[in-house]
Formats: structure tokens, C-alpha cells, sequence
């Protein structure tokens, strides 16, 4: 069993929170590689702005969404399910997920930066949203309540991790609990941002917001599973007793959403089959059977639901190491989900049998979008491993401030 380290008193300046044991050369060379790929994807989204969107990415009029609204959707819904899961736990202190709420606020906040740097780079005039969003808003628009709601999160959790840090945590708690309304509200919007296109019927429909929020619970535990193991991996340790039944908590949380979710998917091909319109029939028809059959039935299905239900139930959530794997699956096969749904929705033209439309669209992500998202990812592994470094401490608690 690993020392238990508990913060007792406030914990303020780098020196005071700074774990060592976080700065080997296995540390150091994983950081460089993160960085590498987060300066890769910013080399890609500069060239598109040089050379022009158009050029760089694959995207075109009729399907003007691909992999990079998909990476942007993944990372976002992980920094809701993070901050959410962090404010229940901080809420309800004593629980088992309590010891790990604070590196998910900081969690939280690393992925919500990557899901800016990907929705950044895909822009072609992202510098009009900061001045355009303020002096002239648009109310009636889901992007619009999306970007602003996700804006004021970022505040708040900034904020609220610093009250940790100093010990404030009373404060904290209340700009915890504003930043998870904000998440809450912004994730709600992504999901309707699809849900409200009528032209795209495969999306249309009140059931994409709480889907949304479901996969943010599912990806926030994942996400959290994984980060936790990491730590006491970096520095060679067993989990502690208090850990790992937060650990536990998180999987009995990721399992019961991963079994939601799958009812949930089956229920929406039943109910596009049993009465939906022959545009939806051919969005769903793509990922059973036609170009996106391959991402739905190995990665969804198979990698990102079946399997991971298969090691936590055979595992009974006992080891940190199969809880771990199951969590990284659960997370690539989200990952697929988010791509899958943002295709799949695009494929089908919205006007049909005009002279000279294909009967169904097709898409293939280029290298610049590829870069682009692999950049978000190092962003975002990048921060795990800075936060061990420097927030270790902060992270060890004794079950609640």
C-alpha cells in the first residue's frame, strides 16, 4: 500500500504542490512527445489558414462537418462529464469518487482547452467568434449559448481550482457548482446544435442532448479511471486503499453509462427503422451495414462497449490495471461515436434525386485534420503529465475538503 499524503492546510505556489517524483526521463520524453504533437497540429491548423480551409481539409458544402467538429464534441463532452462528476463528488463529500474531484477540476479544464484548440483551427476566422460573440450576440442560436456557456465554464473552474490550491474550498465549492450548471447547460446546447436541424434527420430529435450528457458521465469516469492509474503508475506506487475506491466508484459509473448508452442505440435503430424517414434509414443504414459499418461494429460496438463491459464485469472492478483498459477502450470508442454520428448525419443529401447529387455523400478525413486532432490529444496528455508534475499534491485528498 502507497503512503496516503492529505491536505490538511492550504497549499499555495508551484514549490509547495510540486511533485518530484513526476520529473524522470521516462516523464520528460513522454511530455516531449505530447508537445511535439500538439506543435504538429498547430503547424496543420496554420497551414489551413495559409492555404485556405478548403484546401487543407477534406470537407466540402455539403458535408461542412467532419473530424475536427468530432474531436471538438469528444473533448468537450469529457470536460463536462469531468466537472460534473468533480461537483457531485465535492457536493457529496465522503463518497468514493471524492478523493479524486480535484484532479478532475483540473481535468476538466485541460480538456475543454484541447476542444478549443481543434474548434480553433477549424474556423476559418476564429478571431470573429471572440469579438462577434460579445459585441453581437445572437440568442436564438445554439452555437452561439454552446460557446459562451463553455467560455464562462473555463472561468469558473480556473477559478475554482485556484480556491483549492489557497484552501478556499467553501468559495470553491460555490464556483464548482456555477461551472458545472455552465457545463450542464453548454453540453445540452452541443447536443442541440444537432438535434435541432430538421434537414438532417437522422440527427433531429430531443433525444441527442441527453445523450450527450449520458456519454459526458461515461467519458468523465473514463477519463478520471485512466488519469488516476497514471499517477500512481509515473511514480512506481500501488494504489492507496481511498484511491482505489474511487477508482472503483468511477468504474461501477462508466459500466452503468456504457450499458445506458447501448440501450440507447439500439432504441434509436428501432425507432428510424420502425418509422423514421428514408434519410435517416440511410444514415442508419451506413453504420450497419455500408462505409461506417467497420467504425460502428468494431470501435462502437465492440472496443468501446462490449469488451470494457466484459473486463469490468469479469474483474469484478478490483484491479486498477483492468479498470484502466477498459476505461482507454471506452474512450476510443467514444471517440468513434463522435465521429460516426457527425458523419453518418452528413451522408444522405438534404434534397434528394436532384440531377447530378450522389445518392449518398462520402467523406475521408485529410492529413491536416488527422494532425489537427492529434494535436488536441497531446494538449491534452500533455496537461495530465504537467498536472501530475505540479498538482500532485493538490490532487491527494482525504475524501473531501
Amino acid at each position: 500500500m502507497a503512503n496516503e499524503v492529505s491536505i490538511t492546510a492550504p497549499v499555495t505556489g508551484l514549490g509547495a504542490v510540486e511533485e518530484p517524483l513526476a520529473r524522470g526521463v521516462k516523464e520528460n520524453r513522454l511530455l516531449a512527445l505530447f508537445l511535439l504533437m500538439a506543435a504538429a497540429g498547430m503547424g496543420a491548423g496554420l497551414y489551413a489558414f495559409v492555404e485556405g480551409h478548403h484546401h487543407a481539409y477534406a470537407n466540402f458544402r455539403e458535408m461542412p462537418w467532419g473530424l475536427l467538429i468530432s474531436g471538438y464534441a469528444f473533448f468537450a463532452i469529457c470536460s463536462t462529464g469531468l466537472c460534473l462528476l468533480a461537483v457531485l463528488s465535492h457536493i457529496f463529500g465522503g463518497n468514493r469518487m471524492a478523493p479524486l474531484a480535484n484532479r478532475m477540476v483540473f481535468l476538466s479544464i485541460v480538456t475543454i482547452v484541447s476542444a478549443f484548440f481543434i474548434i480553433g483551427l477549424e474556423l476559418e476566422n476564429p478571431w470573429r467568434l471572440a469579438i462577434y460573440n460579445i459585441i453581437s450576440p445572437n440568442l436564438n442560436s445554439n452555437i452561439w449559448w454552446m460557446g459562451t456557456l463553455y467560455g464562462m465554464a473555463v472561468g469558473f473552474m480556473l477559478v475554482e481550482f485556484f480556491l483549492i490550491m489557497t484552501g478556499r474550498f467553501r468559495l470553491a465549492l460555490g464556483l464548482g457548482v456555477a461551472g458545472g450548471l455552465a457545463e450542464v447547460m453548454a453540453n445540452t446546447n452541443l447536443g442541440a446544435v444537432f438535434a435541432t436541424l430538421a434537414a438532417r434527420p437522422y440527427w433531429y430529435g430531443s433525444q441527442l442532448p441527453v445523450y450527450f450528457l449520458a456519454s459526458a458521465f461515461m467519458c468523465g469516469a473514463a477519463v478520471i479511471i485512466l488519469a488516476t492509474w497514471l499517477s500512481f503508475a509515473l511514480r512506481g506506487l500501488e494504489p492507496d486503499r481511498v484511491n482505489m475506491d474511487g477508482v472503483r466508484g468511477a468504474a461501477k459509473v462508466m459500466a452503468l453509462l456504457l450499458f445506458l448508452l447501448a440501450v440507447s442505440t439500439v432504441w434509436k435503430f428501432i425507432a428510424i427503422f420502425a418509422g423514421g424517414s428514408e434519410s435517416a434509414r440511410m444514415s442508419a443504414g451506413a453504420l450497419l451495414n455500408g462505409p461506417l459499418a467497420v467504425n460502428f461494429w468494431g470501435f462502437e460496438v465492440v472496443v468501446g462497449m462490449a469488451v470494457p463491459l466484459f473486463i469490468l464485469i469479469g474483474d469484478r472492478f478490483r484491479n486498477i490495471q483492468a479498470c484502466a483498459v477498459a476505461a482507454l477502450m471506452v474512450l476510443v470508442g467514444a471517440f468513434f461515436q463522435r465521429y460516426d454520428l457527425v458523419v453518418a448525419g452528413q451522408m444522405p443529401p438534404v434534397f434528394q434525386g436532384m440531377v447530378g447529387e450522389p445518392a449518398c455523400f462520402s467523406y475521408t478525413p485529410s492529413l491536416a485534420e488527422f494532425l489537427v486532432v492529434a494535436g488536441g490529444i497531446g494538449i491534452a496528455c500533455a496537461g495530465v503529465l504537467l498536472g501530475e508534475r505540479f498538482f500532485a499534491r493538490v490532487f491527494v485528498t482525504n475524501g473531501g475538503h
